[in-house]
């Protein structure tokens, strides 16, 4: 979950929330087809995360900004939004919350809510999404034995935090979607293997034979079967890769380019390895020396820029982390 304390507590919260709620629909309704429910939503699922990359699109479209900065917003208050990592969907999250129990919440919680305001109106309807896929997850988790229902409440759980904070390329959000694939193509497997063979649960093994996956059943042959089954580990592999090829094809690895929009006259950067600087009417550009680290850079920044400008960017290089 990174270093956020709000996502710590929204993981243990969903995650119990998951366990509770995967019993309840059981009991009233035994016709319900959990893999139908899981298929849904690993669709809406994809869909959400692929809209919070067009929302970002979107929003540096509007500032006209490139895709391959870091975006930090010191309007209100202090947040940073990327491709690889977007804040933009947490920001509308956060400003829903904040106008409902502003008071009560932490002040070591970030809500993005300084992001809110560059946020484009006809993104904000991608929140819509979050109780849609909620209420597919646990439909999706209902009759099912014990292995597969905390490994699915915990890829549940992962994917809601990911899709709200980070996006696309967030570990969460990755280890989410691929989880709730996996389980929707090999869960037999976990209930087997974990329950029947590993803890010898007599209940677990007995429950899980019933829905052996032989290929001739599920009318695939041999070779397909296979692929049926590691499809799952072949796109996480793929998304992955998607995302590294973005960091290292974005970065930029002979210097850093800082653009400072309407700056205070009192910026200070002297501790930092500047090379050049170039003033416009509302904006400066200052270049640095590519070998500091991005995320230290990145960290540093906040401090000399804190309330001194409408928001900055920062470009990218992957290649200081070596």
């Amino acid at each position: 979950m990174g270093s956020s304390k709000g996502k710590d507590i929204l993981f243990f919260g969903l995650f119990g929330l998951f366990l509770i709620l995967s019993q309840t629909f059981t009991l009233k309704n035994k016709d319900i087809d959990s893999d139908r429910y899981l298929k849904i939503a690993i669709c809406v699922g994809g869909l959400l995360l692929i809209s919070g990359i067009l929302v970002e699109v979107l929003f540096r479209q509007s500032l006209g900004i490139p895709l391959n900065v870091t975006f930090m917003s010191e309007s209100s208050q202090a947040a940073s939004t990327s491709i690889l990592h977007t804040h933009l969907v947490k920001s509308i999250f956060g400003e829903v919350i904040t106008s409902l129990i502003g008071p009560f919440i932490s002040s070591g919680i970030n809500t993005g809510v300084g992001l809110y305001t560059y946020v484009p109106n006809i993104a904000k309807i991608v929140i819509i999404l979050f109780p849609i896929l909620f209420i597919l997850e646990i439909l999706a988790n209902q009759k099912r034995l014990a292995p597969t229902t905390i490994l699915l409440s915990f890829f549940s759980t992962c994917l809601l935090i990911g899709a709200l904070d980070g996006g696309m390329f967030s570990t969460p959000s990755m280890l989410g979607i691929c989880g709730l694939f996996l389980i929707y193509r090999n869960h037999y497997y976990f209930d087997y293997y974990i329950g029947g063979v590993l803890l010898k649960n007599k209940k677990i093994l007995t429950e899980s034979e019933k829905e052996y996956p032989h290929y001739k059943d599920i009318k695939l042959s041999k070779v397909k079967f296979y692929l049926h089954r590691l499809l799952p580990y072949i796109i996480t592999v793929l998304f992955i890769t998607l995302r590294i090829s973005i960091a290292i094809f974005g970065a930029n690895n002979e210097y850093y380019t800082l653009e400072v929009v309407n700056p205070a006259d009192n910026i200070e950067l002297n501790d930092f390895p500047i090379e050049s600087i170039q003033h416009s009417e509302n904006k400066t550009v200052y270049t640095l020396d590519s070998s500091y680290n991005e995320l230290n850079l990145i960290k540093d920044l906040k401090i000399p820029l804190n309330n001194k400008c409408e928001y900055y960017t920062i470009s990218w290089n992957i290649y200081s982390y070596i």
